[in-house]
């Protein structure tokens, strides 16, 4: 897995071959300490997903550095610390559509909330429910 790297990423930084044009490196940031670490194959499945989809995505979390994944409540050994998680929210999706597009796409780690869907690349699996 590739991965891109990097500190202090704020609303003008411009990452080298940056290649998500429906995403900034600044929404993908730590809310924390504004690092940065990706998996190039979780964005290129969110760029499909977008894609396919056809409509904006609102990235409540993606990278979470450790300190702030704590902060927030974070899994100790969550995926959003890997840099190959993300939280989408639902306003504005049909929350099924979302979830059949994304698991297309290739995500295989699925959580159900209330507000958003949570996307991983880690192992299959899923939890919560929108019922």
């Amino acid at each position: 897995m590739t991965t891109i790297e990097a500190r202090n990423v704020d609303r003008d930084t411009v990452l080298p071959g940056w290649r998500w044009p429906n995403f900034t490196p600044h929404e993908m940031a730590s809310k924390g300490d504004e690092s940065l670490v990706l998996s190039e194959d979780a964005m290129d499945a969110l760029e499909r997903a977008r894609e396919a989809l056809g409509e904006p995505f609102l990235i409540l979390s993606a990278y979470r550095d450790p300190l702030h994944n704590a902060r927030v409540g974070g899994a100790p050994l969550s995926r959003h610390k890997a840099g190959d998680a993300f939280d989408i929210a639902l306003r504005n999706h049909r929350k099924m559509k979302l979830y059949e597009t994304c698991k297309a796409a290739g995500f295989r780690g699925f959580g159900f909330y209330r507000t958003f869907l949570h996307i991983d690349m880690g192992q299959k699996r899923s939890w919560g429910s929108w019922v």
